[in-house]
């Protein structure tokens, strides 16, 4: 049987929720992205409760490590 393959996306949006400006950044994949400043407003972005790092909190795509459903890096 074939194994599926996963296609990780590295590239994900990030809102600012204080003043939401816009930025798509790539993300690392072999660590977790705690805090990112804002470039509109220069807030600092903190994941939400639950969430592993910035890009599952504020971003359009989750980290690399959630997309291929393994452990992530808290």
């Amino acid at each position: 049987m074939a194994q599926e393959t996963i296609e990780i996306v590295l590239e994900s949006r990030l809102t600012c929720p204080e003043c939401g400006q816009t930025r798509t950044e790539t993300m690392p994949t072999n660590s977790c992205r705690f805090f990112y400043d804002c470039k509109g407003c220069g807030a600092l972005l903190k994941p939400k409760p639950g969430d592993c790092c910035v890009f599952c909190s504020y971003g359009t795509v989750p980290c690399p490590p959630i997309q291929a459903n393994t452990d992530c890096c808290e």
